[in-house]
């Protein structure tokens, strides 16, 4: 078992994530952003292509194991999307911030006026070996919910404040960390990961 793998993504909100997912195996997770290396392009119209091709891409060049995470919204009455474009969904000007600001307004301004506002978060996974592994170890899950007509809470990132948890009656936004870290869509995948990781190392 490896000791350190690089996250393929400068997002804070997933390193505080995959650092407390991966805490309890003693694998240390270190930002892309270490290495100085360029984000890789995501041109594939699917969630799987897109997180392949950035783990290849960060293992190549931080010479490290990489895991990379392609999640997003899905949302049904808008046909899956914002799905592959949930994190520029209305533009890639200004800070991650602002950017989610933007998007949730884009989104509530799609969803005006509609009742069905069922929608599910998705992950899929994505651990390398090496930049060239042949067999890469890859895990889904889903996080299904609602989308709300205001924002609610102040924790988590991106679409949190709109996603209602039915089970939970609150936003994701409104959950505490280990809460959302035992119920979201990356912990499902994980907990998949973890699985894999203990039978394929």
């Amino acid at each position: 078992m490896f000791s350190k793998l690089v996250l393929a993504s400068n997002n804070p909100g997933k390193l505080r994530e995959f650092s407390a997912l991966f805490a309890p195996f003693r694998i240390e997770v270190v930002p892309q952003s270490a290495f100085d290396m360029p984000e890789a392009e995501e041109p594939h119209c699917t969630f799987i292509e897109n997180a392949l091709a950035k783990a290849r891409h960060a293992a190549r060049l931080s010479g490290l194991p990489a895991l990379s995470d392609d999640s997003g919204l899905c949302v049904e009455a808008l046909g899956g999307e914002p799905g592959v474009h949930s994190a520029y969904y209305a533009g890639k000007e200004g800070d991650r911030a602002s950017r989610d600001g933007r998007n949730n307004t884009r989104l509530l301004a799609a969803l005006e006026g509609n009742t069905d506002r069922s929608a599910h978060y998705y992950c899929v996974l994505v651990l390398v070996r090496h930049a060239e592994d042949p067999q890469p170890i890859i895990a889904e899950g889903e996080w299904h919910g609602e989308i709300l007509h205001a924002p609610r809470g102040e924790g988590g990132f991106g679409y949190d404040p709109l996603f209602f948890v039915p089970s939970m009656d609150c936003s994701s936004a409104e959950l505490t960390s280990a809460a959302k870290n035992g119920i979201s869509h990356r912990a499902l995948a994980f907990a998949k990961l973890a699985e894999r990781l203990r039978t394929a190392l």
